[in-house]
């Protein structure tokens, strides 16, 4: 199998090229009834969320990922 080295919240973490939402949610910690988990896309395009479901994700050596509140509206003044 092979593998990659991806960073999920500033820590790297080793996991399969081929791998679900579900699974990158259990490697990085990520309590997903609290937080989302996005990826991080290079240049002006916006992130993009990772679903925590079994859909399968083809990972690329070196990929950033952090987690976000799920209720965070840094937008809303009130």
């Amino acid at each position: 199998m092979e593998t990659v080295k991806i960073y999920i919240d500033r820590k790297e973490h080793e996991s399969p090229r081929h791998t679900t939402g579900v699974n990158l949610y259990v490697l990085g910690s990520v309590n997903a009834t609290t937080h989302d988990l996005w990826k991080e896309e290079q240049g002006k395009g916006d992130d993009q969320l990772v679903d925590n479901n079994a859909s399968p994700i083809l990972l690329k050596e070196w990929e950033h990922f952090y987690s976000a509140q799920k209720d965070l509206n840094p937008g809303c003044h009130e």
